[in-house]
């Protein structure tokens, strides 16, 4: 099956075909860096991130461009409230961005351009835009003229008639249309400047995405992508001002993410529920925040809330069970002839990982469904529970191999989504003061934790065989305030560390 996008440009879903056969050239809209990013933008980037991956899963060589702005109205108001140099607070938030998208698991760019280092490209390309009538100069402004370009609306599905009746907001008698964006902007006291054929002056925000993305790969390239806020006006100005000056195409594949709302409220300052993506980390790991997101068509809005997270960390924690069951069991195994039952359900086991990698394919071939990969990973999930509980793990190789590969499979698709497993943790990890628990409930004397548990565990069998209620309850109760569960399963009980918080 071929991979399908959903295309802004055309509204419809089509069939991708990359520029170039076995690569991909991808332009994603990155941040400005006067703030540390919120939610809504931690979306975008995740987006796209596993756009990306799967890209390359599906045996592409893929090249993804994102900028940094680094010079805007934004860091230049961050810097006066601050006190600073607007360099100085370009600097700090890039870094803090960074940091964020390691934090959430989000792969580095192949490259990422600076506004600040492109200032020389887009000067160039404001002089071609004026040579070809595109633009015009005023008092060191240059401008873009709007209605020099009949196309203009395209990706948006807006008219330009339509626009300028409607058009209200910083109104500029200079203009010749109150539709026309600024290229470059005259230098004011204070601000960051360059030297330029107008003047000093620093370059609007919509011309650096247009000549980082023809610089780093060419026109017209494949997949450019950002929010759906970006549709109107950021992304039609950048196809109005890069196809104006080169006259050729600009992107073959326009994609775009779904909003993000906060307990079904759009987030915003005024409403008091602008979330920072560094404050949601700080109280749930990535793979959950990832999980989340994932559960949801990219292209969908996302109601995000505490609640949901709750309900992605229930759900993480059933994609990573049968991966801990299965290293418990293969500790605890039992030898012994494999019975009927259990050879028609190796066989079943056999199929089970084909059977997820295609669904999953399948979705994400689907204008990258998550939520239907996610899905065949919960039925790949749930054969493997089902087995371990019912069989166990024996010493044929045949039965462990099996298993291992469903595992294999289930840790592999997870990666695709960019959803780390984390290992259980070790018995070397185990708090020390399950010793002299042991040694009270248990009778154990020695310095072995792995041991003291495994001693423990033993006095709990027996306590219940003995109907011994009180005992059992002991042994449950002290290691549940030491972070540990126990779980029953077929193959005897055994624990889970979750550590003390």
């Amino acid at each position: 099956m071929t991979i399908r996008v959903y295309n802004t440009l055309s509204r419809s879903k089509e069939e991708f075909v990359p520029r170039d056969p076995g690569a991909v050239a991808m332009y994603v809209c990155g941040p400005t860096v006067y703030n540390h990013i919120h939610i809504g933008n931690a979306r975008t980037f995740l987006t796209f991130d596993v756009i990306r991956r799967y890209l390359t899963f599906a045996g592409y060589d893929v090249r993804f461009v994102q900028n940094v702005t680094d010079v805007d109205d934004k860091i230049i108001a961050r810097a006066a409230e601050e006190g600073r140099e607007p360099a100085e607070v370009a600097a700090d938030y890039t870094l803090a961005f960074r940091q964020a998208m390691h934090a959430l698991n989000v792969e580095r760019p192949t490259v990422s351009p600076k506004a600040t280092e492109t200032i020389p490209g887009m000067i160039a390309m404001t002089e071609r835009l004026i040579e070809r009538g595109h633009a015009y100069v005023v008092d060191g402004d240059v401008y873009f003229a709007v209605r020099s370009f009949p196309e203009y609306g395209k990706l948006s599905g807006r008219n330009i008639d339509d626009l300028e009746s409607g058009a209200r907001v910083d109104v500029d008698a200079r203009k010749q249309d109150p539709l026309d964006f600024a290229l470059w902007k005259a230098a004011k006291p204070g601000e960051p400047h360059w030297t330029s054929p107008w003047g000093e002056g620093r370059p609007g925000w919509h011309l650096e995405c247009s000549v980082m993305s023809e610089q780093e790969l060419g026109l017209p390239f494949d997949i450019h992508g950002g929010g759906s806020d970006l549709v109107f006006p950021h992304h039609e100005n950048e196809i109005a001002q890069s196809e104006a000056a080169t006259g050729t195409q600009f992107a073959h594949y326009w994609l775009h993410g779904g909003m993000l709302q906060i307990n079904s409220e759009k987030m915003s300052k005024s409403l008091g529920n602008f979330t920072l993506l560094k404050d949601v980390l700080a109280a749930y790991p990535a793979p959950v925040l990832r999980l989340l997101m994932l559960q949801t068509h990219y292209r969908s809005p996302l109601d995000f809330s505490p609640d949901r997270l709750d309900d992605a960390t229930r759900s993480y924690e059933r994609l990573v069970t049968p991966l801990r069951n299965l290293e418990w069991a293969k500790r605890n195994r039992a030898a012994g002839a494999l019975s009927e039952a259990t050879q028609l359900a190796i066989a079943a086991l056999e199929a089970a990982p084909g059977t997820a990698r295609q669904a999953f394919t399948e979705s994400m071939d689907d204008d990258f469904n998550t939520a239907g990969a996610l899905a065949a990973l919960f039925d790949l999930v749930r054969v493997l529970n089902t087995f371990l509980e019912q069989h166990g793990i024996g010493d044929n190789a045949r039965y462990a191999s099996r298993l291992d590969e469903a595992a294999a499979t289930l840790t592999e698709l997870l990666g695709v989504l960019g959803v780390g497993v984390s290992s259980p943790v070790s018995a070397a990890e185990y708090p020390v003061d399950v010793l002299p628990m042991a040694r009270d409930l248990a009778g154990y004397e020695g310095s072995d934790v792995r041991a003291a548990v495994d001693a423990l565990l033993a006095a709990r069998v027996a306590a219940r065989t003995e109907r011994n209620w009180a005992a059992a309850d002991a042994v449950r109760d002290g290691l549940a305030r030491l972070g540990f569960t126990i779980e029953d399963t077929a193959s005897g009980a055994r624990v889970v560390f979750h550590g003390r918080g």
